[in-house]
């Protein structure tokens, strides 16, 4: 595959030279010869590889040129892992960017995720049209369906060429970027002129150098609200404590951007930080002082944190994510252990919104986003862009290569100003530490 002028790690493979004048009238065409410049912080630098230090990239947007003629491009669409808010959004906005901007009249829905392309599993492939996705973004979930677990990069490409696709968009998170890297080396084994574009999604907003993945903040908005429901049980009872379990098997955004947005919570658990149970600095005696002092507490816990805790062998679904043993179970029983024994009181409300999470609509914040990635998707992928995503980068959206964003997970970096102003607004040092 040719490369364009960017150098380093920040390279964006393209299929081969564009040629075709685009239908698209946009007065603002992408001028490649000017990428743009970000100054990044040493924390963003540390998730790029070691010794790599450019800070220009591919400005996301309509290309004056095109790789594909419109009229003879045909797309599919396929959508993996868990549920995210705006899944519904993304599909829309490609499909109505490829529509009534490119002309482009064959769009293809993969039902049921990567598993989709596999015959043996019997899944119908379906047509989008703007008609039939006009409405979607008013619904949670994804209308395609979706799988978890690896399928044969062969047997996806061999679909892709029986129905003649240019161009594949993959929705999902770090192991649907991996999958879409592996379809990528296989097409350029075969020698195919095929596009594959990621749109990076997870609820845990843990995608390398993706900074906000689309629908995380609204699985914040509703998180915020299931911890403003422990801390009204927990202030309407004596020593009464909220217990709100929120997603995150290895990184703990969603739960530590809901403390900050309520400023409620007095102790957060999340994956990148161990903490005991019992001892002096304990979570159990932390809990007691907190209640001595204050009649009440709140626990946010996200699903990942403690796993050590529990003595277990971790172990892994298909798609390579732990399988968690139950962190907030343990903690009650060690609550209601410990304070028996004192002969103490407490009372616990448990409230655990993960599944309703990320199963709501997008709020508007979201919906203005994931219209940006669906458009600006469509653009890279006519341009003959591949082997990408297309992201928000500090204030401009630019694509960024599978390559970068595979590299590792992203998590919260315990040490960084942001997590200093979660524990200020917390204050559980005052209790653990």
């Amino acid at each position: 595959m040719a490369k364009n002028s960017l150098k380093f790690f920040t390279d964006i493979p393209v299929l081969g030279p564009a040629k075709v004048k685009t239908p698209v009238r946009n007065p603002r065409y992408v001028d490649e010869s000017k990428p743009v410049t970000l100054m990044l912080t040493d924390e963003e630098m540390s998730e790029i590889k070691a010794g790599v230090l450019q800070k220009e990239f591919e400005k996301a947007g309509p290309r004056g040129k095109l790789y594909f003629d419109p009229s003879k491009t045909r797309c599919a669409i396929v959508t993996c892992g868990g549920l995210c808010p705006g899944i519904n959004d993304v599909i829309r906005s490609i499909v109505n960017e490829a529509h009534y901007h490119y002309g482009i009249r064959t769009v293809f829905g993969i039902s049921n995720g990567l598993r989709g392309f596999i015959p043996d599993y019997g899944y119908e492939i379906k047509e989008l049209t703007p008609q039939n996705v006009s409405h979607i973004h008013q619904f949670g979930g994804t209308i395609l369906g979706s799988s978890r677990g690896l399928q044969d990069s062969e047997e996806i490409v061999d679909s892709l060429e029986r129905l003649n696709v240019n161009i594949l968009f993959v929705i999902g998170g770090d192991g649907s970027m991996r999958a879409a890297k592996a379809i990528v080396e296989e097409v350029s084994k075969r020698k195919r002129k095929i596009a594959v574009i990621g749109i990076p999604k997870t609820i845990d907003n843990d995608i390398n150098f993706i900074t906000r993945s689309f629908g995380f903040d609204t699985a914040v908005e509703k998180a915020t609200e299931a911890i403003q429901c422990a801390h009204v049980e927990a202030t309407g009872v004596d020593k009464g404590v909220g217990i709100v379990r929120l997603m995150g098997r290895e990184a703990g955004f969603i739960a530590a951007q809901a403390t900050l947005a309520l400023q409620e919570v007095n102790f957060l658990l999340v994956p990148e930080k161990k903490f005991a149970l019992e001892g002096e600095n304990g979570l159990l005696q932390a809990v007691e002082r907190r209640l001595h002092d204050r009649d009440h507490a709140i626990i946010v816990c996200a699903e990942g944190a403690g796993q050590d805790l529990l003595g277990e062998t971790l172990k892994r679904d298909p798609s390579g994510n732990p399988k968690l043993g139950d962190i907030c179970g343990f903690i009650i029983n060690g609550l209601k252990e410990y304070f028996r024994e004192r002969d103490l009181e407490i009372n616990m409300k448990f409230i655990d919104p993960s599944y309703i999470i990320r199963s709501v609509p997008a709020n508007a914040g979201d919906r203005i986003y994931c219209g940006f990635l669906g458009q600006n998707a469509v653009h890279a992928a006519m341009a003959g862009k591949t082997g990408m995503v297309v992201t928000r980068l500090k204030s401009s959206l630019v694509h960024l290569p599978l390559d970068l964003v595979t590299v590792k997970r992203r998590s919260i970096n315990t040490h960084s100003d942001y997590w200093c102003a979660v524990m200020e607004s917390t204050g559980q040092h005052t209790y653990m530490e």
